[in-house]
């Protein structure tokens, strides 16, 4: 991976973001996003959002890093997989595994296994058929292209909301309202740039519907879609409204909430070892018919032992 360093001058008025595009700099367009909240762009040596207008004379400044392609294996992983045709593969992804092979991170992701499973040879793409991501220790429905078209087309859907996710978590707390929607602008936290928060500063609009599903006392089961999708976006939003997912260990979820005993805080602890949230349904249309296709996959099983101890201490 090397640095570079480019000086631009615009010649007329354009979003930043289209302009970088445009001008050359060879990274996907939420890579440019990110490189702009991170401060590695500057006009005028100050930092900007990425609607930001550019003007003629201005000078911008953009650090980054070309990365050094490489080469993504095939590898024989189990896949428990819900669907599957000609254009594209649903997996019902378990929680531990990573989506895409990164720097650091090159072997035993999901498009390992799906290079190796459609009998692909394998390349230097980074993210072959990626058309959304869960986290690492997110379980539930993701789904991958076959084909370019079909990428083309789900990406689409994904851009404009077409395609509807819906999300079950596990989170701490009695919720007062029956549903709700949190609206906070997410951007990187300052003291972790592997953390996202709620944030003025730098950040991108997210709005997040939630309905409760069911009551524990102190703890919630709830559904939740997105109007937007950012990175951690869920977890962020309900630490934010002081109801964590249970077991986060990155925003808020293996604190002990007030009202839970210790020995009840211990043994969920122990039972669930990640973030209790599971990508549930998965509503798209198909890239080639335009058929309107809609998947459900069953909770994991660390999640169906915490609703086993939970519904037994509501009895007693």
């Amino acid at each position: 991976m090397r640095e570079i360093t480019r000086i631009l001058r615009p010649r007329k008025r354009e979003r930043l973001d289209k302009y970088l595009k445009e001008a050359g700099i060879s990274l996907s367009r939420n890579k440019l996003r990110e490189l702009i909240e991170n401060g590695n762009i500057l006009v005028n040596g100050a930092t900007v959002k990425p609607s930001h207008i550019v003007h003629k004379g201005e000078e911008i400044k953009v650090l980054y890093k070309k990365e050094t392609p490489f080469f993504i294996k095939p590898q024989c992983i189990s896949l428990d997989i819900v669907y599957e045709d000609e254009d594209l593969i649903l997996i019902n992804k378990s929680p531990g595994i990573v989506t895409h092979p990164a720097p650091g991170h090159l072997e035993g992701t999901l498009v390992n296994a799906i290079i190796y499973h459609c009998n692909l040879a394998g390349g230097t793409g980074k993210r072959p058929g990626v058309v959304h991501r869960l986290d690492k220790d997110t379980s539930g429905l993701i789904v991958f292209a076959k084909t370019e078209k079909a990428h083309l087309a789900l990406s689409k859907q994904i851009e404009t909301r077409k395609m509807k996710r819906e999300y079950v978590a596990l989170a701490w707390g009695d919720f007062e309202l029956k549903k709700g929607v949190i609206d906070a602008p997410l951007g990187r936290y300052t003291l972790d740039r592997k953390k996202m928060a709620v944030t003025p500063l730098l950040s991108r609009s997210a709005k997040t519907h939630y309905e409760v599903i069911e009551k524990f006392g102190y703890i919630t089961y709830i559904s939740l879609s997105l109007e937007t999708g950012r990175t951690h976006q869920i977890r962020v939003h309900l630490e934010h409204i002081g109801h964590p997912v249970v077991g986060d260990p990155a925003y808020g979820g293996r604190r002990r909430y007030p009202y839970v005993d210790i020995d009840s805080f211990k043994e969920i602890m122990s039972i669930i070892k990640r973030q209790a949230l599971h990508a549930r349904a998965l509503t798209f249309r198909h890239p080639r018919s335009g058929r309107e296709m809609k998947f459900e996959a069953p909770l994991p099983q660390d999640m169906q032992y915490l609703f086993s101890f939970l519904r037994h201490q509501k009895k007693n």
